[in-house]
């Protein structure tokens, strides 16, 4: 395929438009389009960049060698599969759908017409993720925490799908080993689903994964602790540093060994250039995206599976106050 990519955007709302902004500034792909049901919106976006505005996606089949597709994850599937069939490469933004067998057919689209399917797991393109793959060796145990305040956006899905998520498709990217077993627990407080949760995940090698996540939090944070044999890896996502503390070949004192400690500082970067840069590239090279549609796949499995504990939770948490109440309420003649 001849460079550059003829391009769009469908959905320019919040993150939609940055993704537009990305992509008009690459050397390697024109911004040809932007389609969004809100005409209004559409045009706004398109006269910034200079790209052609749409309300129906579908008027771009023929027109576009591929398309970023940031709308609500209910319509991921409808939009993503039609472009598919039509010829056109595919970024989705995560999670790839909010149903196992759409996602599986999406798969099993860009598999068909051999399209390139990526899932938009921004995290994967920061600099930090990148630094932390060329440290990690065997994690044995990871506590992960990602909390920020309310925002209505993304409450479309619970914070499993909306924030979790990320966590967990990084964390099974770094665990070379089947998950084979969870438990979680979380609960609705703003929205009708749940806002807060933590899971506790168990891999086939032995390592355990603690996941927190948060939309109802007083303060942003996204920090993750690894440990390994003889090796303490700390990562602040928000201050882009990572410290490494590993066990020495000295002792300080009779027993207990030396620590050698390191500390960095990396530049994140511009994570979502990278992705839509990774995408063009994975089109134009015919290989594998970083995070393919299989990845999203996986993630998602295992954002079911939570999703399935914490239903059970919460049933469990309904039995008990009926037997609470029961148990409380004055006896009747």
């Amino acid at each position: 395929m001849n460079t550059p990519l003829d391009m769009a955007v469908i959905g320019v709302g919040h993150f939609g438009q940055f993704h537009a902004e990305k992509i008009a500034a690459l050397q390697s792909a024109n911004l040809v389009a932007v389609a969004d049901t809100d005409t209004k919106r559409a045009h706004r976006i398109g006269k910034k960049f200079d790209a052609e505005a749409v309300s129906d996606f579908r008027d771009l089949f023929g027109r576009v060698d591929a398309a970023c597709v940031v709308v609500p994850t209910k319509h991921h599937f409808d939009v993503a599969s039609a472009c598919l069939e039509n010829g056109i490469h595919v970024l989705v933004e995560k999670p790839i759908t909010d149903d196992l067998e759409t996602a599986k057919s999406l798969v099993d689209l860009s598999d068909r017409y051999e399209r390139v399917l990526q899932v938009g797991h921004l995290i994967r393109f920061s600099g930090i993720v990148e630094a932390l793959r060329r440290q990690v060796r065997r994690p044995l145990y990871i506590d992960s925490v990602r909390i920020a305040p309310y925002k209505p956006r993304g409450t479309d899905v619970n914070v499993i799908l909306d924030l979790m998520v990320h966590d967990l498709d990084l964390i099974l990217s770094l665990v070379d080993a089947p998950l084979i077993g969870l438990d979680a627990a979380g609960t609705p407080v703003i929205s009708p689903s749940e806002d807060i949760a933590s899971a506790r995940l168990k891999f086939a090698n032995g390592c355990i994964a603690n996941i927190t996540a948060s939309r109802i939090s007083l303060k942003t944070e996204r920090k993750m602790r690894i440990f390994e044999p003889d090796t303490y890896i700390t990562i602040d996502f928000d201050a882009q540093r990572i410290r490494t503390l590993r066990k020495g070949k000295k002792s300080m004192l009779p027993g207990i060994p030396e620590i050698d400690s390191d500390e960095r500082q990396y530049d994140e970067g511009d994570a979502l250039e990278r992705e839509i840069r990774s995408f063009v590239n994975a089109i134009l090279s015919n290989c594998t995206p970083v995070v393919s549609g299989r990845d999203g796949v996986k993630a998602l499995m295992a954002a079911l599976q939570i999703n399935e504990s914490l239903r059970a939770h919460l049933e469990f948490v309904r039995q008990a106050d009926s037997h609470m109440q029961s148990d409380t309420s004055p006896a009747t003649e």
